[in-house]
Order: C-alpha cells, then structure tokens, then sequence
C-alpha cells in the first residue's frame, strides 16, 4: 500500500503480519524516513520496541481507537501519529506504562494513550505531544525528557480506593539539566467516571519524585477536579527548596490554585519572557526540526 515501505496489518494481508516484525525489516540507521503503516486492530505484542538502530521511523494507524498498540521507542526521529497506545494493565497492576519514549526528535501526533499508573513514560531527549488524549491516574506522565505536550486533553481517571491522582512526576536529578514536562495550550480534565467522584479523591497536577522536579503548565484549562493546593509533594519534603513548579496564563476552576501550598519554589509566572522559555521555540528547538515532520505546532506561547 506504501510503495518502498512497510505494511503491518493484522489480517495477514499486508507485507508483514506483526509490528515486531516491520520494525525488524526496517533499516537501521536510515537517512529517510521509513513508514509502517499498523492497519486498524488491537495489537498485543509483547516487548514492542523501536530501538535505537532503527531511526526515522514513523507509525501511522488508522486513528484514535481504531489502531491500537503498546511499546517503546528509542530510535531518533520517532513519529507516531493516528492510533492508541494502551496498557491493558488495571488499575490494581501499579507501573503499567502504555508507551516509553527515549527517543530525539520524536513526534506523538493525533494518538491516545490509555493506562493507569505511569501511563507515558518520557524517558529522556527532545519529544513532542500534539493532540494527544492522556489517560491515567497515579504519575502517569513521568520521566525526564525535554517535553511539550500541546493542544492534548489529560485526563485523570478514577483512582483506587485511598490513592491520589497526581498527573506528572518529573525526574530531574540534576539543575544543570534542561528537562521539564511542559503543558502548553491544553485542557486537564476528569474522566466522566471521576467526575462523580471528586470530593472522594484528591487530583494534583505533579509531585516531586527527584530533587530538581520541574513542571510548568501554560495557557491552559484546568477544570475543578484538581485539588486546591494544586501540587503535592513527594513522601518527604526534601525536594520543597529545590523543585521548579510554574503556571502561566491558565484558566478554568483548578488554575493557579498552587498558590495556596506556600513553597518558595513554585511561581506564578507574570513575565512573557520567562514563560517563553519552556514553548517548542526555545525549550526543544522545535522551529529546527518540526517542520519536516509535517505535524502542525505553535512556535511560541500565542494560541
């Protein structure tokens, strides 16, 4: 169906019969981009994973829903686009990421991805999120890559008796390190099975699993269900002098909220100068790379 590439379909009508093996038959180290095309199905294979041999690779499935799949990619210039990562793990299984992400210049365009705890793992470099659905309930964005979700819709979802839902945990050890999970142009909602339950169980936006913690939310809706004091702390308070929690221009009942908690490290953001600071521009370099994606992105804070 593509021409010089290859076609995973699992109705054995395609070029291959498993995802596993079009990313075996995909060349390593290629200089163009290398198309799998995942026909429309529920795809369990396990240990699914673009490695790093395997760059330029893009998946594209038939949409949200329809092309459903789990795994891992480490490969530079990854590129999924039109299909659902899901962890068919519950609720009750802890760690069940639905997609781990390691690889620069990667591009997640037009996907949901579903699971529970630690639903997308953003492992390390320079990734992009554009009109993604994000569905999960304990840490579930998590990681320490340099990351801008943008235009997506998270959702937290009803946690288990005694939890608490907390949206990110970002990684970072190090200040040196030009990490940060940034939210830009976004809504963070509740799934309609939580709305029901919202003063049973606490949502927060992030809690600090590492030392130097960074997260910043701009221009986004943020509904109700995020609990007044906004963000969490981890188990102890050792991270409180040091983390970077910020908001920038957000709007909706759970916005801004944060300034409740009191530490000296988290920060409304006033400044345009400051906040332009973690958009695809400045933050990932994404005015270098992008275009040649072919994925719609905002450059810069501007809506």
């Amino acid at each position: 169906m593509l021409t010089g590439n290859n076609n995973s379909r699992n109705d054995g009508n395609g070029t291959v019969k498993t995802i596993n093996e079009a990313i075996k038959k995909a060349s390593e180290h290629s200089t163009r981009q290398i198309i799998i095309y995942v026909k429309a199905g529920r795809y369990e294979e396990e240990n699914l994973k673009v490695g790093m041999k395997k760059i330029n690779l893009m998946f594209i499935g038939d949409g949200k829903g329809k092309t459903v799949i789990s795994g891992a990619a480490t490969g530079a210039g990854f590129i999924a686009r039109d299909m659902t990562f899901e962890n068919w793990a519950g609720p009750t299984k802890h760690q069940a990421v639905a997609l781990r992400v390691g690889a620069d210049h990667a591009v997640v365009y037009r996907c949901n991805i579903i699971g529970y705890q630690d639903t997308l793992y953003v492992h390390s470099n320079r990734q992009f999120y554009r009109e993604c659905d994000i569905y999960g309930m304990v840490d579930f964005i998590f990681g320490n890559a340099a990351v801008v979700l943008q235009n997506c819709i998270i959702y937290a979802r009803e946690p288990m008796a005694l939890q608490k839902n907390t949206i990110t945990a970002q990684n970072r050890k190090d200040p040196n390190q030009n990490t940060d999970i940034s939210i830009h142009a976004s809504r963070i909602l509740p799934t309609s099975g939580l709305v029901g339950t919202n003063s049973s169980f606490q949502t927060y936006v992030g809690r600090s699993c590492k030392l130097y913690s960074r997260t910043v939310v701009m221009m986004s809706y943020m509904s109700n269900h995020i609990h007044p004091r906004g963000w969490l702390q981890w188990n102890d308070t050792f991270t409180l002098d040091t983390l970077y929690y910020s908001e920038y221009n957000n709007n909706g009942p759970g916005a801004a909220i944060g300034q409740q908690i009191g530490w000296s490290r988290y920060r409304v953001i006033t400044s345009e100068v400051e906040a332009s600071k973690f958009t695809v521009e400045q933050f990932i370099y994404g005015s270098s790379w992008l275009p040649s994606t072919g994925v719609a992105f905002l450059a810069g804070l501007q809506i």
